[in-house]
């Protein structure tokens, strides 16, 4: 791989750093002027409508994002990801998760050297796919003959936070009958808990970890083994001998693992891991097996249209011109606030209950990818990486933190995702609660952006002393999201979608963003 760009060096990145300096946004006066800037500066990605007009943005500063990809050869580096040239440097490993997600007989095939990736892919998922309908259908039963009514997922990392993320994003879609449940702490309070009410006798457990020695995954593992067999002999399910034991291991534990020896050594059938490959790093891989548990819940046919969501985005990140491309310009767009006007976190506020854990799940996918100092060639970087992403669904944030980002001193990005068609179209008399929910997601978007006056604030009949406290600057810039229905599909593409955002921030920034090295200093 050839040496990053240093962006400081370019023309565009100076025309953009004199365009901060010298930038006064008014937002209000931009959409006075300007009726044209809403449609102009929203796009479509799948089902993604993406409105970026509240954003600190001018035609002139897009053009200079669009001209500083181009210079760092964004469009070449994404091209030698997807063809799976060993992009990820330092660990000397493609990066191949968008291969996760090609449809079945895409042709032509993708190839690594004498590897046919796509096969391999499909093998797994046809694995995974089979247990998943034995285990929904009942045919896969417990020790005792009993049919599977909890499905425990114990990992940690990436091998956590998206199943769990989209665990609850697709409640509505979750078999009757099934549940799941998620450990992953080693604070023993967490398996504890999570076991407590659970009939052993019902209860399938899911280890993941990909070399089956992850410190944390392994010691819950134990810690829930020894619970299902303690309970299981109380009840007088199975008796004390080893026999039984063994017995009861096979038809209750089964694996995410490629470490077939240590699986076998645990008490699981090898026949029941189910692996995949050093090219999916653990926060990319909720879509490889690490997603069993979701194949489970759903159903195969509705992770196929996960699957198929993450694509649709894949395709439009891969295909579309840089101007309309919305990963690139949403990440474009985040360089320029963290190198040219000192923002420093970034807030992304669902307002859909069921993305309750989205925040969460990007910030392993965005601080650990780009949370990095050293270039991919080893030398320093030349500009400040990464920043801190956080937040809450709304209308929770609103009485919480909102206050810093209206009148606080400083400048927090956001982005707010909302779905047209609720999954639960509830009313209270004559409101509709989901327009009611919306009505907030448009109104705050509009007041980050025009802010209120002191005008108006007097016109309001308020108090002279306390006028100044009760004025909104404004300028707030803010990214809206919306889409049709919280599916499948649509929760594979607003993944890809942050997927893509941060790639692009680390090909800026002339960093690795695949490797983790400050979190393996971390389990020494």
């Amino acid at each position: 791989m050839t040496a990053p760009v240093d962006p400081t060096t370019i023309p565009s990145w100076h025309r953009l750093a004199d365009a901060a300096a010298s930038l006064a946004p008014d937002l209000r006066q931009w959409f006075a002027d300007d009726p044209d800037r809403a449609r102009r500066l929203t796009f479509e990605a799948g089902d993604l409508h993406v409105d970026l007009s509240k954003n600190l943005l001018t035609d002139a500063i897009v053009r200079d994002l669009v001209e500083l990809a181009r210079e760092v050869d964004l469009e070449g580096r994404r091209d030698a990801m997807f063809a799976g040239e060993r992009i990820n440097v330092t660990e000397d490993r493609a990066v191949l998760h968008t291969a996760l997600r090609r449809p079945r007989g895409l042709t032509p095939a993708l190839m690594v050297g004498a590897q046919d990736v796509d096969a391999d892919v499909h093998a797994v998922l046809d694995e995974v796919y089979a247990f998943a309908e034995r285990v929904r259908s009942g045919e896969w039963v417990g020790v005792t003959g009993k049919r599977i009514e909890t499905v425990v997922n114990i990992g940690i990392g990436g091998s956590d936070l998206g199943p769990v993320m989209v665990y609850e994003a697709l409640a509505p879609y979750v078999q009757p009958g099934l549940r799941c449940r998620f450990i992953s702490n080693i604070d023993p309070t967490d398996a504890a808990q999570k076991t407590a009410d659970l009939d052993p006798e019902t209860t399938l457990v899911i280890v993941a970890s990909k070399t089956f020695t992850t410190l944390e995954t392994l010691t819950n593992a134990r810690l829930v083994r020894q619970w299902l067999l303690d309970t299981l002999a109380a009840q007088g399910a199975i008796d004390g001998s080893e026999e039984a034991a063994r017995e009861a291991v096979a038809k209750h534990f089964v694996a995410v693992s490629t470490a077939l020896d240590k699986v076998a050594a645990f008490g699981i059938d090898p026949a029941n891991a189910f692996g995949f490959w050093d090219w999916v790093g653990g926060r990319y891989s909720v879509d490889s097996a690490i997603g069993t548990v979701l194949a489970i819940a759903v159903g195969p046919a509705r992770f196929e249209e996960l699957l198929a969501g993450f694509h649709t985005i894949d395709e439009h990140f891969r295909t579309t011109p840089l101007e309309r491309n919305v990963p690139a310009l949403m990440g474009l767009l985040n360089v320029f606030y963290v190198n040219h006007l000192d923002a420093r976190t970034h807030a992304v506020l669902p307002y859909a209950q069921s993305l309750h854990r989205f925040a969460a799940y990007l910030q392993q996918l965005t601080m650990e990818s780009n949370g990095k100092s050293v270039r991919w060639d080893g030398t320093p970087v030349t500009t400040a990486t990464g920043e801190v992403f956080w937040g809450e669904p709304g209308t929770n944030g609103q009485h919480a933190f909102y206050q810093l980002i209206h009148q606080g001193t400083q400048l927090i990005p956001a982005d707010f995702i909302a779905v047209a068609t609720p999954a639960y179209p509830l009313r209270d008399g004559d409101t509709d609660v989901h327009e009611l929910f919306l009505a907030n997601f448009f109104a705050q978007t509009a007041a980050l952006a025009f802010g209120k006056t002191e005008a108006e604030v007097r016109a309001e009949g308020t108090a002279e002393a306390i006028v100044p406290a009760r004025v909104f600057a404004g300028n707030r810039p803010t990214t809206s999201i919306m889409a049709p229905a919280l599916t499948p599909s649509v929760v594979g593409q607003l993944v890809a979608l942050y997927e893509h955002i941060t790639f692009t921030q680390g090909i800026v920034w002339g960093i690795d963003s695949f490797d983790q090295w400050g979190v393996e200093l971390g389990k020494q």
